[in-house]
């Protein structure tokens, strides 16, 4: 393996956890209707566990309103079940076609502890930054033992690496900025 191609895969490693990251905070509640909410919630339909997304349409009319009408009416009461089990604290009310989940203004409280949270997802992406890299430096040390690079080159590999990190822990800052702001604003 050359210092490239593990760059490369390091890279690739950590593109994968910035796209995690983001999605953890796509699903932080803003007091703004979102279909993101609700999308990736699993029903049990039929016993098989479903994505909401691939059973209903999911709709925003208004900026505190989500509607969820699913194609199969049959589905309304697995889907009402697992709206309540997950942690949204939304209680849906449904009128036999359509499922209404009325989002709610959020308290000065809740919205600090969801920053925390957003925190909390941030911190753990920096984490996970931090141990690729490790696994990265390692490789590098390795190969510069078994004599497939020099000690240089292990060097330029460590500097190129950190330069990397620095790259993705700028996106995460980045991202956890702006959901800060999301989160914050009436």
């Amino acid at each position: 393996m050359t210092i490239k191609e593990l760059l490369h895969a390091t890279e690739e490693k950590m593109k994968k956890v910035i796209d995690f990251v983001k999605r953890d905070f796509s699903e932080v509640r803003t007091g703004r209707a979102s279909p993101s909410l609700v999308e990736g919630l699993h029903i049990d339909y039929y016993g098989t566990p479903t994505l909401l997304k691939q059973l209903a349409s999911i709709a925003i009319p208004d900026p505190h309103l989500v509607t969820i009408q699913p194609w199969d009416p049959q589905a309304i009461a697995d889907i009402e079940k697992a709206i309540l089990k997950s942690n949204l604290g939304i209680t849906p009310s449904n009128d036999g076609k359509v499922i209404r989940l009325s989002v709610p203004q959020l308290s000065k409280e809740r919205r600090q502890e969801l920053v925390k949270v957003a925190h909390k997802m941030a911190e753990a992406a920096r984490v996970s930054l931090r141990t690729v890299r490790r696994e990265a430096k390692e490789q590098l040390e390795k190969l510069e033992k078994d004599k497939v690079i020099t000690e240089d080159d292990k060097f330029k590999g460590i500097d190129a690496l950190q330069k990397l990190v620095d790259h993705y822990t700028a996106s995460v800052e980045e991202s956890l900025k702006h959901k800060e702001k999301e989160i914050l604003e009436f």
